[in-house]
């Protein structure tokens, strides 16, 4: 057994079990859109079910199932893991097949290594390593894995609908971080503009109300916005963002016009509301008298993920730094620009969020040879036993740290 830092002990972690269930993970694929979340969701709640978890799923949408992995302990309040079964498609440039996961190098690869097969089996593994040691907790240990997280958010909007079953203190979302601590993160919203006008010979445009035209002032409208918020930058999260995505409109070139579109991405800050800032633009357009004289514009909200802020020195992050640490990982708290399902988590529930997990964000994720370390899986599963009796341990409020054993040399991130 393993001393952790409270002082309770969990199994040891064994490597090659680690390993197989991160590549079983890998290979059930789950490419977001265009494929189904099923075998990620059946290899989950085999894998749980045989180490003496308990597992429970529930259907988003027909092949599309949240799955619920559980670790019972008492009355008080539980510690969440949240993370997604899906990932984004495969894409070009692979040097072999992305869901034919193999080792090479000390690193797993395949598409969804990073994001976020590897930190779904630390998650998992030390719900089991804990359960194996018979740990004692205060509260149950949940990893509630959605579906839908590269696209719509269908399966966190579900978690959010349905409730969850248990109170929880804490959540930590198993993203890729490179095991650093992120306490804030950014939100995302997509807008869409429909502009309508009127249609007429491009011999006498006066005719008709040019539709491309008000969308071209609308851009140039967001611009002016974009340029405002740069101003308002946050230490950890820079600023709020616009970005005219996608646009398409006209019937031909000899034509008016009659109608133009605009997708738009808007990153937001914590607690920014995207019903407010569609308002707000709409407002300007009307101010800017882009619909007056027969040009109509409406705008309807598709997607929205919310943002989220954690204190520096909430007992949640300090616990994960000091297991991190105590885990032989050097790990700083920042932020995000990115996004995730977090900000459901703390908005919707009030649940002070974290997100930490093992892979490289920037340099991997969603790239062709997607790959992640062993090493750092290894020290996530470490890393997130030692949190959970941090947090829940039957000595939880005593100095931990100091009564760890550090892992084995060579293990360390």
């Amino acid at each position: 057994m393993e001393a952790t830092a409270a002082g309770a002990t969990i199994a040891p972690i064994d490597l090659d079990e680690l390993t197989a269930l991160t590549i079983a993970l890998v290979n059930a694929g789950g490419e977001n859109p265009g494929g189904t979340e099923q075998a990620t969701a059946d290899v989950l709640v085999d894998a749980a079910r045989h180490r003496g978890l308990e597992a429970t799923v529930r259907e988003v949408e027909p092949g599309r199932p949240n799955v619920f992995i559980t670790l019972p302990g008492g009355d008080g309040e539980g510690v969440l893991f949240l993370g997604h079964s899906d990932v984004v498609p495969v894409g070009e440039g692979w040097d072999r097949e992305p869901f034919d996961a193999h080792v090479a190098d000390g690193r797993i690869f395949g598409r969804g290594a990073t994001d976020m097969k590897g930190g779904l089996a630390a998650v998992l593994t030390a719900m089991s390593a804990l359960r194996d040691a018979g740990t004692s907790l205060s509260g149950p240990v949940t990893l509630a894995c959605t579906v839908d997280e590269e696209e719509t958010g269908a399966g966190i909007r579900a978690v959010v609908a349905d409730g969850l079953d248990h109170a929880y203190g804490a959540c930590i979302v198993a993203e890729p971080t490179d095991l650093e601590t992120v306490i804030a993160c950014r939100g995302d919203s997509y807008l869409e503009i429909e502009v309508t006008g009127r249609a007429a010979h491009s011999g006498r445009p006066s005719d008709g109300r040019n539709a491309i035209d008000a969308a071209v002032r609308i851009c140039n409208l967001i611009t002016e916005d974009q340029q405002r918020l740069a101003a308002d930058a946050d230490p950890l999260l820079g600023h709020a963002t616009w970005n005219t995505g996608m646009i398409s409109g006209g019937r031909g070139t000899s034509m008016v016009a009659p109608e133009a579109h605009l997708w738009l991405d808007r990153r937001l800050m914590p607690g920014e509301d995207t019903e407010r800032i569609r308002g707000e633009l709409m407002e300007r357009i009307h101010a800017a008298d882009i619909t007056a004289d027969g040009i109509s514009v409406s705008a309807t909200t598709t997607m929205e993920m919310p943002g989220f802020r954690t204190d520096a020195d909430h007992p949640l992050v300090i616990a994960a730094t000091q297991s991190l640490a105590a885990a032989g990982v050097e790990t700083r708290v920042t932020g995000w620009t990115a996004s995730c399902d977090g900000g459901f988590i703390s908005r919707d529930f009030g649940i002070p969020t974290i997100v930490l997990g093992p892979g490289e964000l920037n340099d991997q994720a969603h790239q062709p040879n997607e790959s992640v370390r062993l090493s750092e899986i290894q020290a996530a599963t470490r890393a997130y036993a030692m949190l959970v009796t941090t947090l829940m341990g039957s000595d939880a409020g005593a100095s931990r740290a100091d009564r760890l054993d550090p892992p084995p040399e060579g293990e360390r991130s």
